[in-house]
């Protein structure tokens, strides 16, 4: 007898045979950047831990700590009863980083960047987008009801001509990812911050993969270029380099506390974990106490590229910061790459469509503080053991 699920298996092998489907798999992680999967230690280099704090002990302790104070969860949503001391303890530490008057909490980076978009714009206005920015962005974009205007990556001529034709619109809102998560590549903030000004638009700048890796205090690229202004909203996430869960997004009291009254997936979800909190708040304070990790990472992401181009692979010259792509182009090449790396120890994620556009199939290499040591040499050797497929020159 016919369902109405008879689609889903030759849709799912559709994706199989395009080498598109997705496998759940659980993995332990170990000491020193390193994981178990299938019973094999591997080098995880397939993460996004860049500063190596997700099990370091200081945030373990101030995690236990604050769970024998305030429990588990939260319990409520922060409009109702959720926000506990410890949050507000939080958002003044994110205040101080990002040199901000006012913070405001999250339960994922996803649902603030969906949450602040359609609180700042709707019906009637438009919003820009990069074309390389995260599906969070783009989500918050569509779901706002604004007019959805998307330039090419970077291209800042291309935008200023969008701005001009923008005067019919009650708001502007530009919005990009500050370090961009498949391309590992940095977006000109600067120039669009001038942009925004010149045109009365407003900027969100999604600092998701740069806070905590750059910058002189770990604020993100924002600081790292020198920009302030009244026209940024700034949005990050406690789950890269911060080592925990949570966004949260910084601004002017005012723009704060529309957004905690508008912003629904803050209002309808429950307060962040107070465990999560503390180690976030302990995070914080050793970004800026020890910015030799930060000064690692960029170390070594020069040394992987420069490595990995001698060998012949292609890495876009344009790379900044602990995310090195390499090029694949064809899916199912890259699928075959990704497993020989494993068998060689190596985990690298294997980034595929509809998470990149067709036709730029990548490994995606993150790398990790945790991986001093012989990490990085075994992920340089691994790629020196396989053969660089002509496809992906």
């Amino acid at each position: 007898m016919p369902t109405p699920f008879d689609w889903l298996n030759p849709e799912l092998r559709k994706l199989s045979d395009e080498s598109l489907l997705r496998y759940r798999v659980s993995s332990q992680p170990l000491p020193q950047g390193k994981i178990q999967r299938d019973g094999k230690e591997l080098w995880n280099f397939a993460g996004n831990d860049y500063l190596g704090l997700a099990s370091d002990q200081r945030l373990v302790s101030a995690a236990i700590q604050a769970a024998e104070e305030y429990g588990i969860g939260a319990r409520a949503s922060a409009l109702v009863s959720g926000r506990m001391p410890i949050h507000v303890e939080l958002e003044q530490k994110l205040c101080e980083l990002k040199k901000s008057e006012a913070a405001l909490l999250f339960p994922t980076g996803y649902a603030a960047n969906v949450g602040t978009i359609c609180a700042l714009v709707g019906a009637g206005d438009v919003v820009f987008c990069d074309r390389l920015n995260h599906a969070s962005l783009v989500d918050g974009s569509r779901l706002s009801k604004a007019k959805f205007r998307v330039y090419p990556h970077c291209d800042m001529n291309v935008l200023e001509a969008e701005l001009k034709k923008a005067s019919v619109f009650r708001r502007k809102l530009i919005v990009t990812d500050s370090l961009f998560s498949m391309d590992g590549d940095v977006a000109p903030v600067v120039e669009l911050t001038q942009l925004a000004e010149r045109y009365n638009a407003m900027l969100l700048v999604d600092e998701a993969h740069a806070t905590g890796v750059f910058g002189p205090t770990g604020a993100g690229l924002v600081e790292e270029a020198g920009v302030t202004s009244v026209n940024l909203v700034s949005i990050g996430t406690f789950s890269k380099a911060l080592g925990a869960q949570g966004g949260f997004v910084t601004g002017s009291n005012e723009l704060i506390e529309w957004i905690w009254n508008t912003a629904r997936t803050q209002m309808f979800s429950t307060a962040l974990a107070p465990p999560l909190c503390a180690a976030v708040i302990s995070a914080l304070e050793i970004i800026q106490q020890e910015p030799e990790r930060r000064e690692w990472l960029s170390e070594q992401s020069q040394h992987v590229q420069n490595e990995l181009r001698a060998q012949g692979w292609p890495v876009p010259e344009n790379v900044s910061g602990p995310i090195i792509p390499v090029i694949t182009r064809d899916t199912t090449k890259t699928m075959q790459l990704a497993r020989e790396l494993q068998a060689h120890g190596v985990l690298v994620a294997a980034i595929r469509p509809p998470t990149v556009p067709n036709g730029t199939s990548r490994l995606r290499i993150s790398l990790s503080y945790a991986h001093q040591g012989s990490g990085v040499n075994s992920l340089v050797k691994a790629f020196s053991s396989l053969r660089v497929f002509s496809g992906c020159m």
